[in-house]
């Protein structure tokens, strides 16, 4: 499994918002909503826009080129043009600081990735 690495401090990310970051290559969005914060790869599977620009409603994360659709809490599609899952992250918040762990990339990038595992809600430490 992937190492977990420090991407931001959970009081830069508002409650309802999301923000691009880059880690070990990968450009990533971290969507901050009611049900905990997500991980996932930040290009759309099916028209390669950056959802960091799109949308997000609740869990529904919107592409803003096509209006591709996607659940932020495993990647999955909710709604065309894309096909594809998109890639989701594992995610946990340690002492105040968002920690992600890259889930591995398809050979040719993110696009033809299988689905990954869900990230989960995050949980505080003691």
């Amino acid at each position: 499994m992937a190492e977990f690495q420090a991407v931001m401090k959970l009081a830069e990310l508002p409650l309802a918002s999301m923000r691009a970051v880059t880690l070990g290559g990968r450009e990533l969005v971290i969507c901050h909503t009611r049900e905990g914060v997500f991980a996932l790869d930040n290009i759309c599977t099916h028209a390669h826009a950056r959802l960091c620009e799109g949308r997000l409603r609740a869990t529904r994360l919107v592409c803003p080129l096509h209006g591709a659709s996607f659940d932020i809490r495993d990647g999955r599609v909710l709604g065309p043009p894309a096909e594809v899952p998109l890639p989701s992250h594992a995610l946990r918040i340690v002492d105040g600081t968002i920690e992600v762990a890259l889930a591995a990339a398809a050979p040719g990038g993110s696009a033809g990735l299988p689905e990954a595992p869900p990230s989960q809600p995050p949980a505080e430490r003691p």
